[in-house]
């Protein structure tokens, strides 16, 4: 607020600054365009793979829909917001948590919960995929808008973002379900819960990796 206080002042005192001022002003508008092109097409080399890495490993899918199972009864018992976690075909970590205990109970009664039909646990709305999901339509429609209209500017990336933004969610929900997570945890044996070792020596329950094995 102050800093564009101070701008506004500047400029009405000091109109010579406006043609400056203009200029930068027009170059962020074309370098915003640019970098979100150069974004997207990232998306569009990277994303991909990387949901075809996940769909095509039984195990990891399983560990990651453990994990939103965790996550998910932790939030529902212990009141956490913030959690976050990722997968490997070892297990997952939990990165928010505070308590062993707490976070390898949250684990085996998510793993009973899947086990019972609750497969909405392994849905989760902070996940990765979300994201993932997100940002491949907003470069899907944006490279579409740029093809059809023949240019690139701040509005394409704008509206391009906004409808990715609306339907993002519900597809990200869709890829979880049906690619990147399994509710089928039969077979998953939770062998404990532990710090992880790469955590700093003043959080030392910021971080805390369940292990698992196939059965």
């Amino acid at each position: 607020m102050i800093f564009w206080l101070i701008l506004i002042m500047l400029l009405f005192f000091f109109p010579v600054l406006l043609l400056p001022a203009a200029f930068f002003f027009f170059i962020f508008l074309f370098l915003i365009p640019l970098k979100f092109t150069f974004n997207s097409m990232h998306s569009l080399i990277h994303a991909p793979g990387e949901l075809y890495r996940i769909a095509k490993n039984p195990i990891l899918k399983k560990n990651h829909g453990l994990e939103h199972a965790t996550i998910n009864v932790l939030e529902e018992h212990y009141g956490y917001r913030q959690l976050a976690g990722y997968s490997d075909e070892e297990g997952f970590y939990i990165i928010g948590a505070q308590d062993l205990t707490e976070v390898e109970l949250a684990a085996r009664e998510g793993q009973e919960r899947l086990k019972s039909g609750e497969k909405e646990l392994t849905i989760h709305e902070r996940c990765g995929t979300t994201l993932t999901a997100a940002n491949l339509l907003s470069a899907i429609i944006f490279i579409f808008i740029l093809f059809w209209s023949g240019y690139f500017s701040i509005w394409s990336m704008l509206l391009a973002m906004l409808i990715a933004n609306l339907i993002g969610p519900t597809v990200g929900d869709i890829l979880q379900n049906k690619v990147t997570t399994s509710a089928d945890v039969d077979n998953i044996y939770i062998i404990g819960a532990d710090y992880s070792k790469s955590n700093q020596p003043f959080q030392p329950g910021s971080k805390i990796y369940v292990r698992t094995r196939e059965v």
